[in-house]
C-alpha cells in the first residue's frame, strides 16, 4: 500500500516536472539572442606591466547576426626608460565565427606611463570575442610578456 501511494506521488511529480519545462523549452529554441552589455578586465600583461579595461555590447538583428561594440583604455605601467629595457603597453582582440574560426580584429599599442589609450571598434558577426595584454618595444611591433586570453563573450552565454 505505502509502495502504491510512493509510487503515485512520484509519478505526479515527474508529470508535473515535464509540464513545467515544455513551455521554457518551447521558447528557448524560438527565442532570438538577447542584447548583450556588460564591462570586462582588468586584463594584465605578464607582471602587471601594462592592462586594458572597459566595456562590451552586443546587439543582435533579425536574421541571427550580430555587432559587437568594444570599448576601453589600453594602460602602460612600465615605468622604466625604454633605454632600461622598458616596453609599451599592447592589446590584441581576435573574434571566433560560428565556424568556429579565430582571427584577429583590433590591435592598440599605447607608450607613456603612467598614462592610458582610450580605443573603440566594432565587428560583426562575432560568436566569442578574447583579448590579450602584452608588452611591445616603442619601435617594434612584437608582442612579449603577454598574460593569458581573457574571454569577453560569448553567444553560448546567451
Amino acid at each position: 500500500m505505502i509502495r502504491k501511494i510512493a509510487t503515485g506521488i512520484l509519478a505526479i511529480a515527474a508529470t508535473s516536472a515535464v509540464a513545467l519545462s515544455l513551455p521554457t523549452a518551447a521558447s528557448a529554441s524560438t527565442a532570438d539572442f538577447d542584447d548583450y552589455s556588460g564591462s570586462w578586465g582588468p586584463v594584465y600583461a605578464k607582471y602587471h606591466l601594462a592592462k586594458a579595461q572597459g566595456q562590451v555590447s552586443v546587439e543582435w538583428d533579425d536574421d541571427e547576426s550580430n555587432e559587437v561594440h568594444v570599448s576601453g583604455r589600453l594602460y602602460d605601467l612600465d615605468d622604466r626608460d625604454y633605454d632600461e629595457g622598458g616596453k609599451c603597453g599592447y592589446v590584441k582582440f581576435q573574434a571566433e565565427d560560428s565556424e568556429g574560426d579565430w582571427s584577429t580584429v583590433y590591435t592598440k599599442k599605447y607608450c607613456g606611463f603612467p598614462g592610458y589609450k582610450k580605443f573603440h571598434f566594432e565587428e560583426n558577426d562575432v560568436f566569442t570575442l578574447r583579448a590579450k595584454v602584452c608588452q611591445v618595444s616603442e619601435q617594434g611591433s612584437f608582442a612579449t610578456k603577454c598574460g593569458p586570453w581573457s574571454y569577453l563573450y560569448t553567444a553560448e552565454d546567451e
